[in-house]
């Protein structure tokens, strides 16, 4: 499998969001982006944007197994993982596998559980396995946590921590849809909805084949240190108390890669990893102080790039 291959099973799967999802086309590249990254992705604004519905479009389009876990203040981490129980007619214990043992999991409204059920999908993100009372169990591949969260509300929210944002490889936000295309939308769910009509068009073990090629989209060495560079600015900034960890520089690698495969690229470009910095490490960043954080992130983020000196190689040549 090759580049061109990854690029036309991509559009196949664009298409059949399309179907669903009015005018998102770049959401949607970086959600794609994020599955052949094999990275999770939390998709943050208010509610009725399409988040959910979005998600499920996705997970309609792959042969994969779906789960849902509507997030509350009342959700106990073995309502996630499973637990085992005392079987009487059998006389043993047996383990009861949680939502999380699937290939496509919907964490809706993420920030509504608290903080100890929320640190239930640490392991599970980053390990792909889960383990309880002793016994490690590995989950199925490809995994992929799909969170949303509403920024607009905090009563009865819990702020996602540090560790749990540096899981999700990329942050998104949906925004709200021009005139036409919000025309489009109601014309589109007029008089059905056409999530019930979306048939897969992508196999797993396609998607694990593509999620290894990839991997050999070429980065130039010089572009490797660019990131590096990107990264440690964040790490030595008078405006950030904690900057972007060795996880957020590979998931920078990795989305870049992944990225540059979607626009048929086999290697890696400067503009790519610009574009993709500030989603991929905007949510990691911790500041030291201001009300508006995630415009001010983004704000230092761009200043950031602006510092650092663009290489200038012939990129596609290893």
């Amino acid at each position: 499998m090759d580049i061109n291959t990854i690029q036309k099973k991509m559009e196949s799967i664009k298409e059949n969001v399309n179907k669903v999802i009015v005018g998102k086309v770049e959401v949607i590249d970086l959600l794609l982006t994020s599955l052949l990254a094999n990275g999770h992705v939390l998709l943050e604004d208010v509610p009725g944007t399409g988040k959910t519905m979005l998600a499920k479009a996705l997970s309609k389009s792959l042969a994969a197994h779906f789960k849902r876990i509507q997030f509350t203040p009342d959700l106990l981490p073995s309502d996630i993982t499973g637990l085992n129980y005392y079987n009487q007619k059998q006389g043993e214990f047996l383990f009861r596998e949680g939502p999380v043992f699937t290939n496509i999991l919907l964490a809706d409204e993420i920030n509504r559980a608290t903080p100890r059920t929320q640190s239930s999908l640490l392991e599970c993100m980053e390990e792909k396995q889960i383990t309880i009372d002793g016994e490690t169990r590995l989950l199925s591949k490809p995994f992929l946590v799909i969170a949303t969260q509403n920024p607009v509300e905090t009563a009865g929210t819990f702020p996602l921590p540090e560790a749990q944002l540096d899981r999700f490889l990329l942050k998104i936000h949906m925004g709200f849809p021009p005139f036409e295309d919000e025309v489009a939308i109601l014309n589109r769910f007029l008089l059905a909805n056409p999530l019930e009509d979306i048939i897969p068009v992508c196999e797993k073990e396609e998607l694990l084949i593509m999620q290894e090629v990839v991997k050999s989209v070429y980065i130039h060495p010089a572009l490797m240190e660019y990131m590096i560079k990107i990264v440690q600015k964040t790490r030595n900034h008078n405006a950030i108390s904690l900057g972007v960890s060795p996880r957020g520089s590979l998931g920078l690698l990795r989305s870049s890669q992944a990225y540059a495969a979607i626009k048929g690229y086999n290697f890696v470009t400067p503009e790519i990893i610009q574009y993709m910095a500030p989603l991929c490490l905007g949510h990691r960043l911790v500041l030291k102080a201001t009300p508006l954080k995630e415009s001010a992130t983004n704000e230092l983020l761009k200043g950031i790039l602006t510092e650092v000196a663009v290489p200038t190689e012939d990129f596609s040549r290893r």
